[in-house]
């Protein structure tokens, strides 16, 4: 019998989700060891999680080049010979650098661990950084910035994060040719020292781990020096950008890029999951509010959405879009008139319904994999989060009400309350 397409099918809602547990161990030197222990496949993901991000840094730059440095020679082994090692094995390395914290991450087969961890831990310990290499980054840092600052995307969230939170705030800085040109190879081996070398640092284990993949670990990564000196962390500052208008003129553009928002919390925070169902419905999903104005009836972008960024200690509310120009003051006036309609009318049950269940399928769905399902709990141990908080995220999701919906706007979204940067012109 053929289906009847014109009848949507049956659906299942989802209620909850549940994580597997860490088992979490304590290396010889105070490491912790943090296994999530899930996959079928011999495959795990070994990450080194130190605390040596922007915030952390004495000079800007110097944490990014010092991670991105490691591969790029040891006493025994030049860049050439490492990324060889790591290639006979089948192993794939990154090097990663963000405001909070700067990593390593191998991913291999469980089997050759004992040979992945020799490699990790001398890049940890005994790093040369050769001056060609730091001038062969720094010409590629270069290369890549200045191809950014031609896009007004990229020139808008700069500029929306700095108004944020301040030029001089990790949250709120960014890479400068000045700040990349004048750096010193002897500044990325004091940070490398301070905070790689001899920094505290945390090791995250995930896939289908064996007890002896635990004690290889233990025995390569247990025996590092950690220093008892405390990590540098740069104070914050208080920056006033409420109501305040940025505009950075690009005359020969065609486009403006439009990024309007504030200030917000992290997911510690109790109003997290009620603003979390808020943003989906103003602009977080395709068939949001901002999308359905601006995208599909005005017809003023191809793309509209809304974010809440969550930072480890701090959050932030955005909403952004790419216009023509001339639609550049109709967009905004649109964006504020669909923020006054979430304030002032409640939304209705059937929009809601369908919000939480996208919502609920949606976070479901990301977690197909063991790595998936990894990056939560890691998420979890990173920023001192309950064991058990995306086990309740779909429940505290289905629990936000209409009347909900109404308090978090006019809590959190009023415009005056807001920083709005257009890069292009109005």
């Amino acid at each position: 019998m053929q289906p009847d397409r014109s009848i949507a099918p049956d659906f299942k809602v989802i209620h909850s989700i549940h994580l597997p547990e860490t088992t979490t161990y304590t290396l010889e030197n105070g490491t912790p060891l943090h296994v999530i222990n899930i996959g079928e496949q011999p495959v795990v993901r070994l990450e080194c999680i130190f605390e040596g991000g922007n915030r952390n840094e004495e000079v800007p730059g110097a944490s990014l080049f010092a991670v991105k440095m490691l591969p790029e020679g040891t006493p025994d082994l030049s860049s050439a010979e490492i990324s060889e090692a790591f290639d006979r094995i089948g192993a794939f390395t990154d090097f990663s650098n963000s405001s909070d914290a700067s990593g390593i991450v191998v991913y291999c087969l469980s089997r050759v661990l004992p040979e992945v961890l020799p490699l990790v831990s001398d890049m940890m310990q005994q790093a040369t950084f050769p001056q060609k290499e730091m001038e062969d980054l720094r010409n590629i840092t270069l290369q890549n910035l200045r191809v950014n600052q031609e896009k007004t995307s990229y020139l808008a969230t700069v500029a929306f994060r700095k108004g944020l939170f301040g030029a001089n705030h990790p949250y709120g800085q960014s890479q400068t040719e000045a700040d990349i040109e004048s750096l010193t190879l002897e500044q990325v081996v004091k940070h490398f020292d301070r905070h790689i070398r001899n920094g505290a640092y945390t090791v995250v284990m995930a896939g289908k781990v064996s007890d002896a993949d635990v004690e290889v670990v233990k025995q390569y990564l247990g025996k590092n020096s950690i220093s008892a000196e405390p990590a540098l962390t740069r104070e914050d500052t208080t920056v006033d950008y409420a109501g305040q208008e940025v505009l950075i003129v690009k005359e020969d553009g065609l486009q403006s890029t439009i990024r309007m928002g504030r200030k917000l919390f992290t997911r510690h925070h109790p109003d997290y999951f009620k603003m979390l169902v808020t943003n989906e419905i103003l602009g977080g999903y395709f068939g949001s509010r901002l999308m359905k104005n601006i995208r599909e009836e005005k017809g003023l972008t191809y793309g509209i959405s809304s974010h809440l960024i969550t930072l480890r200690n701090a959050g932030y509310f955005m909403i952004g879009t790419d216009v023509k120009k001339e639609f550049t003051q109709q967009t905004i006036d649109e964006i504020k008139k669909e923020i006054h309609i979430l304030q002032t009318v409640p939304v209705g049950e059937d929009e809601l319904r369908t919000v939480k269940n996208f919502m609920a399928g949606e976070f479901a769905g990301s977690l197909n994999t063991a790595f998936d399902v990894a990056d939560r709990r890691k998420l979890l141990l990173m920023d001192g989060l309950p064991s058990d908080f995306f086990n309740h995220y779909i429940t505290q999701i289905h629990a936000t009400t209409s009347d909900d919906i109404l308090a978090m706007a006019n809590a959190y979204l009023n415009p005056e309350d807001m920083l709005e940067v257009v890069v292009g012109g109005k």
